[in-house]
């Protein structure tokens, strides 16, 4: 036997409550009541509308019952005002057998399809105004009815149960993933923290932090970038990178470096519109999308973790994902500081335990073997003024000659490894002393030092100073077989130049070397916070050297 139709129309309503109530998706709960509304009631059409936070007008507005022809010449949907206000002012239910007479109606845009039946039920979640459920055009021109009116109640009750559960599921489904993320961005910073310990040098952390980094927020490629004077130096990366490393930005004139400095982080829709540097440069010829975080530690930008390409698609990277890649950031940027400081303490301990036996040597050979050719000096000099055989002997004359030349270059040697100038009278007279020695071994240099800005810098800075231009120097004698040379040095802004040029034979500055002049350089350079950068080819080779003049941390 068939049901009555009011029973029909309650199961029906009971199966839409039961089928809404098992869906999460807010836009699929709108629509399903849309159909079901204009089923239930025989409208013609149905729409439902949003309020926006204030509750005063429409922010989104669905419908139901218009093709997209119609829907596209209606043009600007309508924000609440007219009839609709009513509900918006007043959310109760709303009748009306020609919605054109009431006294609040506009009346209808051109193109509008006729309505003239109107229905208007609010929907509310615990207790506040949500949006509003629109019906219109009862079928076979009647009015909407009584249980027109409670179905619609009911489907608006629904509507309202179904939203806030899929709110909820939303809200939950977000801190689960908020969780997720955190879990990840916790195990990423133990992973860097074990290494700290457990990893010997700088470049292997710094490879843990770009692969852990680029798992973390799915990018196809992630770098590096550490600060070095007025440049940023890419000095790692993990992906679908093509070399890149060692290569520098200008701070002042990089989109990270300007990330650097603002200590902001920068998500990027379009690199090859809004990045100031090509990708190409940075080893990601083919990237899209780009998220620029600051490495800051203790509020002082230490360098920039950057990551292309965010998924298989390489769309734009999330606000989750800047979070997230910002927190790491942190602990990266820890992670390369301690290590950092690790590896200056000891190569500080080295190179204090190097002058020290710099020192040694230097007392040693003044103290023995100096004292021992100047006395054997005195004696062969002695003899000859008491025998006046041996004042003739021509092989005596030469010995005397010979000891004097070794005195001279012995005490070259011990004011090379420990230039007492240096420590009695200041930077500026060992330089001049340096030179001077250079020039006597057979070296034309013109010299640039602007000594008077050299002055009042840190002793241990002014140390490094002189250190690398005397290996520079040093390394011309021994190995250039150079004829001239231009030594500068200045400073410039907050950092101090420093530049040894010359035009003899180059050598390969890639290549590995057993001795300890150039590493002992970059070691020294580093310590001060410094960059060093070697060119060399088949006309000469030039040094250059910038070292802030505050003290480094």
């Amino acid at each position: 036997m068939t049901a009555p139709p009011e029973e029909a129309k309650l199961r029906r309503l009971l199966d839409v409550g039961r089928t809404l109530l098992s869906e999460f998706d807010t836009d699929a709960v709108l629509a399903r009541i849309l159909d079901e509304a204009r089923a239930s009631t025989g409208a013609r059409y149905a729409a439902v509308g949003v309020l926006d936070e204030q509750r005063g007008e429409l922010e989104r507005f669905l419908t139901s019952g218009i093709d997209d022809a119609t829907y596209r010449a209606i043009g600007d949907l309508p924000h609440g005002r007219g009839v609709l206000g009513v509900l918006i002012e007043d959310p109760r239910p709303l009748r009306l057998a020609d919605v054109g007479r009431h006294p609040q109606s506009y009346g209808f845009p051109p193109d509008h399809p006729v309505m003239k039946t109107f229905l208007g039920v609010p929907i509310l979640i615990r207790g506040q105004a949500w949006g509003n459920l629109y019906l219109t055009e009862k079928e076979g021109g009647g009015e909407f009815t009584d249980a027109d009116e409670e179905a619609a109640v009911v489907l608006a009750q629904w509507t309202a149960t179904a939203i806030e559960n899929a709110r909820l599921y939303e809200s939950s489904e977000r801190r689960r993933e908020e969780a997720e993320r955190a879990v990840l961005g916790l195990q990423a910073a133990r992973d860097i923290t074990d290494a700290i310990a457990g990893v010997g040098e700088l470049d292997r952390v710094l490879e843990l932090i770009v692969k852990r980094g680029r798992a973390l927020v799915d990018a196809r490629a992630v770098l590096i970038m550490l600060r070095e004077g007025e440049d940023l130096v890419i000095a790692a990366s993990a992906g679908h990178v093509e070399g890149g490393l060692g290569h520098r930005l200008p701070i002042s004139d990089s989109t990270s470096g300007g990330v650097l400095k603002r200590g902001r982080p920068e998500r990027i829709s379009d690199v090859s519109t809004y990045l100031r540097i090509s990708a190409d440069r940075l080893g990601v010829p083919d990237a899209h999308t780009a998220l620029l975080v600051p490495m800051l530690h203790r509020g002082a930008a230490i360098g920039v973790l950057a990551a292309f390409d965010h998924g298989q698609e390489g769309e734009a990277f999330s606000v989750e994902d800047e979070q997230l890649l910002r927190t790491f950031a942190s602990s990266a940027a820890n992670a390369v500081t301690i290590r950092r400081s690790v590896e200056a303490d000891r190569l500080r301990s080295a190179i204090t335990a190097a002058d020290a036996e710099r020192g040694r040597w230097a007392r040693e050979l003044h103290d023995q073997t100096l004292q021992a050719l100047g006395g054997l000096r005195v004696l062969l000099a002695a003899a000859q003024r008491r025998n006046q055989a041996l004042a003739d002997e021509p092989a005596v004359r030469q010995a005397i000659e010979d000891i004097e030349l070794e005195i001279e270059n012995l005490r070259a040697i011990i004011t090379d490894l420990r230039p007492s100038l240096l420590d009695d009278l200041g930077l500026r007279p060992a330089i001049d002393a340096l030179l001077d020695r250079r020039r006597a071994a057979g070296l034309q240099i013109l010299s640039e030092v602007a000594l008077d800005d050299l002055d009042g810098l840190d002793p241990e800075l002014e140390t490094t100073i002189y250190r690398v231009l005397q290996e520079a120097l040093t390394n011309i004698v021994k190995h250039a077989q150079a004829e001239s040379v231009r030594v500068a040095a200045q400073v410039v802004g907050g950092e101090v130049r420093l530049e040894v040029q010359d035009d003899g034979e180059g050598f390969d500055v890639d290549a590995k070397t057993t001795g300890f002049g150039l590493s002992g350089m970059r070691e020294r350079v580093y310590l001060a916070g410094g960059s060093l950068e070697v060119q060399s080819g088949k006309t000469g080779t030039t040094v250059r050297a910038r070292l802030p003049r505050a003290s480094h941390p």
